[in-house]
């Protein structure tokens, strides 16, 4: 695989798609609301509500705190939760929806003309209105909360300043990563019940709502061998750590999104030809 003409390729495509691709993923997120009486203000009532609950429960009922041991600060937990919670429910959606991307538009699909890599590019990024309304929502509660890390003139610490980079990255794996599910679930229908599987039990694969140091020191080396724990760490870094407390994990994940990147348009490039006589 040459990597140079394949990057060009797949990054000229998308550039030159990219009217239709926002238009695609805005109508995304407006259809799912439509004929509802408050409409598109479910994308951010979703998970404003979502975050509020957590709030609440580990706050207010449990009140909650995380760390002060093995060396670590004692920050709200709250913040620990969200951190990594939040990414990992747009990475969940993306999987979701991008397992049936390609046989859900089966209509698009058989038009000759239509640039087919718009459609998982354009479920990855409807997915970001979930995760940003949820940065939001996280910001204002640090901001109301009061900081526990060093801050700028935000107010907000300033690690959250490397939050554009993160999320960038994640754009850019998980459009790979979907662009290989979407291609083998033409093919494959089992796709779409592995990946809701995963999505369900994948939380609890990552340290979300827990530490790596409460983990069994025997079997901690399998958070280090899922791909998706990096994705958490750099957040939780950012957010919730307020310094590179995860530093392996800032090369692991812009490397493997990349990689991920690659291989994914790739595996679509090379199955793409064989949709619509599939489906």
């Amino acid at each position: 695989m040459r990597i140079f003409p394949l990057a060009t390729e797949a990054f000229g495509r998308l550039y030159r798609n990219r009217a239709l691709t926002l238009a695609m993923a805005r109508r995304e997120v407006t259809d799912k609301y439509t004929r509802q009486v408050l409409g598109s203000v479910w994308a951010i009532g979703h998970p404003l509500i979502h975050v509020c609950v957590f709030i609440f429960l580990f706050q207010v009922v449990l009140k909650q705190r995380m760390g002060g041991t093995a060396g670590l600060p004692e920050f709200d937990y709250v913040v620990y939760l969200l951190s990594g919670l939040i990414p990992w429910l747009a990475v969940q959606e993306s999987l979701n929806k991008g397992s049936t991307v390609i046989t859900s538009n089966a209509s698009l699909v058989k038009q000759v003309v239509f640039p087919l890599e718009v459609l998982p590019v354009k479920s990855v990024l409807a997915c970001f209105v979930t995760q940003t309304v949820g940065t939001l929502c996280l910001a204002a509660y640090v901001l109301i909360r009061g900081p526990e890390l060093p801050v700028d003139y935000t107010g907000l610490p300033r690690t959250y300043a490397l939050l554009p980079v993160l999320w960038a990255f994640q754009a850019l794996g998980m459009a790979g990563i979907v662009f290989a599910i979407s291609a083998l679930g033409v093919y494959v229908r089992d796709i779409k019940e592995l990946v809701q599987v995963f999505s369900v039990i994948g939380i609890y694969l990552v340290p979300i709502v827990y530490q790596p140091e409460m983990v069994p020191e025997r079997i901690r080396p399998l958070l280090k061998a899922n791909p998706f724990s990096y994705v958490v760490w750099c957040y939780q870094d950012a957010c919730y750590f307020g310094y590179p407390e995860h530093w392996y994990a800032w090369i692991v994940f812009p490397a493997g999104a990349v990689l991920a990147f690659l291989f994914g348009y790739a595996l679509f490039r090379k199955m793409r030809a064989h949709f619509g006589s599939v489906l």
